[in-house]
C-alpha cells in the first residue's frame, strides 16, 4: 500500500488504541496489521478465535477493538468470537470480516454484531469505521476520545 500518514490529529498525550487483529492468512493479516500500525494504531495479532480469546482473557493487554475474519480453523470461527467478546468483554466493539456474500447475509441475522467489513477491505472505509466504534466506546466508557490521523491512500481498495 502506498499511503501517506499524518498524525497531527493524534492526542500527544494518549496512548495508542490497542486493535486485535484475527486472521488465520497470514499475508492478509499482515497488510491490515501494517495498514492499522501505520494509522497509529498498536496491533495484536492472533491467528484463529481460541488464539484470540487468550489474548482477551489478558485484562492488562488494553484491548480497545477486535477486527477479524469470519471463517478460520480451530473450535470457533468469527461469529463465536464475536459472541465471546458480547458476553465477556461487552465493552470491546468487533469488527467481523469475510470475502463470502453468504456470510454477509448470514451476519443479517445477526444485526447485534454489526455489518460484515467485505473482502477487499476498502481501507479509508475501514480505517473510519474503527476511529467511529472507539469514539462510541470513548463516549460510553468516559475515556479520552479517539482523534483520527489524516490518511491518504493511492488506492483506498487497497489492504
Amino acid at each position: 500500500m502506498d499511503e501517506l500518514h499524518d498524525n497531527d490529529g493524534a492526542l500527544p498525550d494518549t496512548e495508542p488504541s490497542v486493535i486485535l487483529v484475527v486472521e488465520d492468512e497470514v499475508l492478509i493479516r499482515f497488510v491490515v496489521a501494517d495498514y492499522l500500525r501505520e494509522c497509529g494504531f498498536q496491533i495484536l495479532e492472533a491467528g484463529n478465535a481460541d488464539e484470540a480469546v487468550e489474548l482477551l482473557r489478558t485484562a492488562d493487554l488494553g484491548i480497545d477493538l477486535v477486527f477479524s475474519d469470519v471463517h478460520m480453523p480451530g473450535t470457533r470461527d468469527g461469529f463465536d468470537l464475536a459472541r465471546w467478546v458480547q458476553e465477556h468483554r461487552p465493552e470491546i466493539p468487533v469488527i467481523l470480516t469475510s470475502g463470502l456474500a453468504r456470510t454477509a447475509e448470514l451476519s443479517e441475522d445477526l444485526c447485534a454484531l454489526g455489518p460484515i467489513e467485505p473482502k477487499p477491505y476498502n481501507a479509508r472505509a475501514l480505517s473510519e469505521r474503527i476511529h467511529r466504534l472507539l469514539q462510541a466506546r470513548a463516549g460510553r466508557t468516559g475515556l479520552a476520545a479517539v482523534q483520527p490521523n489524516s490518511v491518504r491512500l493511492s488506492n483506498p481498495r487497497e489492504a
